[in-house]
């Protein structure tokens, strides 16, 4: 078959006809949110990077999360600016979520705008983290309401698969935990490790066996900060019960447990005080009155305990010295348990670990 080339012109019929689009992406894209909805293109010739993240966009989308914080943000928000200060907070938790730590790593989400839509530059992102800082406490009081309301769809689209069981009881755990700075941070302060670093304590959401634990709130420290500390066990768990739905902040049904660090007086008059009424489980120091309290538990007073599925937890047995200890200036109704088992590898001897509970 011969063929012939030949330089096309206006007069020609194809050169008139519109020349049809090639689609060359995985996604097509209606870009009506923030954060684009892509949908499955017929030829799948494209490939999109940490398209994972289309999980933690489309929650965005399904709680109001970025309703919300633009409602909350407002004020930052200047009248010709192109980037709203709410989409720049979400890119910012998104780029963490994939792997960054850096407010530069929003570049993770900058090359892939079918994804992610439209992300601020560098410049553009420090000086929205500058306008919040200049105002902290309003700031992080816009993001928690958001939050709230994010997680108040959440759990009602959840329906009951929501944290609080059939019964409607809600466990929130706080603890600390360490977080070292390989660098001259501001806040940082040298940890009981002997590194250097932070010392946040952190409320979490219990989900169960059949889940992980969802973050509440988090208060950061210095690394030196005390373990014990009530008041910022108080803090911390005021601004837990905000990002719960009004019928779980206060009723013997929301359980408060903490290790050890939770076991002060001051704490502990906190959540029983009238009108609040939340139950707690709380580690206790074995000081000499609890030490002498558990020297006159008899052997038979030991019974086997369980463990979460109500299984005999090997070697563990619990005993009941509430009244064998002395417990004046703790809350009215305190119960004091203790429980011992066979000592860790790690130990030689496991002394017996008492549990205050109300």
């Amino acid at each position: 078959m011969n063929t012939r080339k030949a330089l096309l012109s206006w007069d020609h019929k194809d050169c008139r006809d519109p020349c049809p689009q090639q689609n060359r992406n995985t996604f097509r894209v209606k870009p009506t949110h923030p954060y684009p909805r892509p949908l499955p293109a017929r030829d799948g010739t494209g490939i999109a990077s940490h398209a994972g993240g289309i999980l933690l966009t489309e929650t965005i989308r399904a709680t109001g999360l970025d309703t919300h914080l633009t409602r909350a943000q407002t004020r930052w928000h200047k009248p010709r600016a192109r980037h709203h200060p709410a989409k720049t907070c979400t890119d910012l938790a998104l780029a963490v979520a994939l792997g960054g730590d850096h407010l530069s790593d929003t570049a993770l989400l900058r090359h892939d705008r079918d994804l992610y839509g439209t992300v601020a530059s560098d410049p553009t992102v420090s000086r929205t983290i500058a306008a919040l800082a200049a105002r902290p406490e309003a700031a992080i009081d816009a993001i928690r309401t958001a939050r709230a309301h994010a997680r108040r769809r959440a759990w009602a689209l959840a329906g009951t698969t929501a944290p609080p069981d059939g019964q409607g009881r809600l466990i929130i755990d706080i603890d600390a935990t360490l977080l070292t700075a390989h660098s001259d941070k501001e806040g940082a302060a040298p940890t009981w490790k002997h590194t250097s670093g932070f010392h946040p304590l952190c409320a979490f959401v219990d989900h169960g066996r059949a889940g992980t634990g969802e973050p509440l709130a988090v208060l950061l420290r210095p690394g030196n900060a005390a373990a014990n500390t009530a008041a910022d066990h108080i803090t911390v768990t005021a601004a837990a019960l905000r990002q719960l739905p009004a019928a779980h902040r206060r009723g013997r049904k929301t359980l408060v447990r903490t290790d050890s660090g939770g076991g002060t007086r001051a704490f502990l008059a906190w959540l029983t005080k009238r009108g609040r009424w939340l139950s707690y489980s709380v580690g206790m120091t074995i000081t000499e009155p609890v030490q002498a309290a558990i020297d006159l538990v008899p052997a038979t007073a030991w019974t086997p305990a369980y463990d979460a599925d109500g299984q005999v937890r090997p070697g563990a047995f619990l005993a009941e010295v509430t009244d064998l200890a002395d417990r004046s200036g703790w809350p009215a109704g305190m119960r004091l348990i203790v429980r011992k088992e066979p000592p860790i590898p790690e130990r030689r001897y496991a002394p017996p670990t008492p549990t205050a509970t109300g």
